[in-house]
């Protein structure tokens, strides 16, 4: 799978699953910066499930088989990072998932909006 243009500059790790959990595809962000001790690009072609360790690994496997999104926040090294997961379709039929993983500020504002 071939990623638009824009993605691979992308200021966030973009990473591109079947509903398999096959890895299609990563941007420069993911495959350099995020996975580059997994093997970055190297993981193309393999699934994400046999990188993800116990409880992650059901989680992931229930969120293939039933297109639930998961979006939730970590810290890791003193960077906060936003985690979202969520399906993607071509033509209406389900084809996988997206996980976006964006670095964002530990004071991150937050607005409610009329």
């Amino acid at each position: 799978m071939e990623l638009h243009r824009w993605v691979e500059e992308f200021p966030g790790a973009v990473t591109v699953c079947d509903g398999a959990g096959v890895i299609l595809a990563m941007n420069a962000e993911a495959a350099d910066k995020v996975f580059a001790a997994d093997g970055g690009r190297s993981l193309i072609g393999r699934n994400v499930l046999d990188c993800h360790p116990e409880p992650s690994r059901t989680k992931l496997a229930e969120m293939l088989r039933s297109g639930q999104k998961n979006v939730y926040t970590i810290e890791k090294n003193g960077r906060k990072k936003l985690i979202y997961q969520a399906p993607w379709y071509e033509n209406g039929e389900y084809k996988g998932f997206v996980e976006l993983s964006m670095e964002i500020p530990s004071d991150l504002p937050h607005f409610i909006r009329p």
